[in-house]
């Protein structure tokens, strides 16, 4: 069998496609403006691909991957990327696991033949295993003091109940207390194999010699014969409610969160620049308005993930206290004006100048360009999308967004945290969000 090869031509780039026998997918781009080479190997595996029993799994792997192979130890690795002044990692989050190389393009083979080893023959030794393990326990113990962190965590679980966007990266401390060697080489065998990677290389190197490479390094890697798990994901089903967290802390968290559209979905695009129209920066419409002008918050934005499955449109508030009924009802007007009121020219403008400003500085090295075309391809939308993104961002309308608004920020689920005080003082505001009624002076 022969590699199937194509080319996609993206602004002033070239992007070759590769899928080879067994399944692996390659995108290279050459850019010769640095003499850098940086690799992302994407594996549809992470938070959304756990058992509740075992949440936290595929963080607790992504630490410990790169500290032993079966002929390599954890010291012998580090020495080999330390003496070429190289950089490899892991990483885990709710929907991908993540490899990641960078090095100077004359070390590229002899690092990509490292990563490969790594990722193909783990170890996963019992002493590095419970090391990370332990630290991960701390991890999870140290969030439960961040007020922000448990009134997040609190939003996620009312949104997503069982789902497994619902839980925290790290696991729980009584999943990761359950996790062993063992449970970690069974999550690899299952989602580490070639026909579940998407490698994106861009840099300096020829498209041709980055696929020869590739072939050396994973083409004689063999799939088992089993297929991918099924996803069998609970339902997410839109039923607002709320849940409050008595905490002595010097500020009230108040946070309003939305289910919303996954990224395949046309709202999209809307929801992303109504987030950055209200929470990107200092000039954004929730920090002039409630910090700024009514003088109600320590800390103030909103936030939209990107997501395979249902995503969520969260604003947030970190207040006094005693301004946590009057806050929260400032977060709930500048949602519920935007059912009503039209962003006008200048505002949607500004708000796809800085949308868009964002997205250029984020693709400007070559690690950051091999990993955003490496998630759209994981995301199913293709290499092309990040040309039809940037000019559905330059053709969203006012109107598009307050439907979106319409569609997916009716009635919010609540998360509140704070003091005995703070919490009664916001109550039947809580309440009344929750039932769907108007708050007093919010239409």
């Amino acid at each position: 069998m022969t590699i199937q090869q194509t080319t996609e031509t993206l602004q002033n780039r070239t992007i070759h496609r590769s899928l080879f026998p067994n399944g692996i997918l390659l995108l290279a781009v050459e850019n010769p403006a640095a003499d850098i080479v940086a690799a992302r190997v994407y594996l549809r595996a992470g938070g959304r691909y756990e058992p509740p029993s075992q949440a936290g799994i595929s963080n607790l792997l992504a630490s410990v991957i790169t500290k032993g192979t079966q002929r390599l130890s954890s010291q012998q690795i580090a020495e080999q990327v330390e003496s070429v002044g190289a950089s490899m990692g892991a990483d885990a989050s709710a929907d991908y696991c993540l490899m990641s190389l960078k090095t100077v393009s004359a070390d590229f083979a002899a690092m990509l033949r490292l990563l490969a080893e790594i990722m193909r023959t783990p170890s996963f030794p019992a002493a590095e295993v419970e090391l990370e393990r332990k630290l991960t326990l701390q991890g999870i113990r140290s969030m439960r003091e961040q007020p922000f962190s448990v009134a997040n965590a609190q939003l996620r679980q009312l949104l997503y109940g069982q789902h497994p966007y619902g839980f925290s990266s790290l696991g729980t401390e009584e999943t990761v207390a359950q996790l062993s060697p063992e449970a970690l080489h069974q999550y690899h065998q299952t989602y580490f194999r070639p026909d579940n990677l998407v490698i994106s290389i861009v840099g300096r190197i020829d498209p041709a010699e980055a696929a020869n490479l590739v072939e050396q390094c994973f083409g004689d890697w063999q799939n088992p014969p089993t297929a991918l798990p099924q996803l069998d994901l609970p339902p997410v089903v839109v039923q607002p409610q709320s849940a409050t967290t008595q905490q002595d802390t010097q500020q009230a968290i108040v946070m309003l969160g939305y289910l919303a559209a996954a990224a395949q979905e046309e709202d999209y695009i809307p929801l992303k620049l109504l987030s950055t129209y209200l929470g990107s920066g200092l000039s954004s419409r929730l920090f002039v308005e409630l910090r700024e002008k009514r003088g109600l918050a320590y800390d103030v934005s909103a936030f939209y993930p990107t997501r395979v499955d249902t995503s969520h449109f969260v604003t947030y508030i970190g207040t006094a206290p005693e301004n946590a009924a009057i806050a929260l009802e400032g977060l709930h007007s500048e949602v519920a004006r935007l059912h009503e009121t039209l962003l006008t020219p200048d505002e949607l403008q500004a708000a796809k100048n800085k949308l868009l400003g964002q997205y250029a500085l984020g693709k400007q090295t070559n690690g950051q360009i091999a990993q955003i075309f490496g998630w759209y391809e994981l995301l199913n939308l293709g290499v092309l999308y990040d040309q039809q993104f940037q000019q559905q961002v330059a053709e969203v309308t006012a109107e598009e967004i307050q439907q979106a608004v319409q569609r997916h920020l009716a009635r919010p689920y609540v998360s509140l945290l704070g003091s005995e005080a703070a919490i009664n003082l916001a109550a039947d505001s809580v309440a009344r969000l929750v039932e769907g009624q108007a708050l007093a002076g919010v239409s």
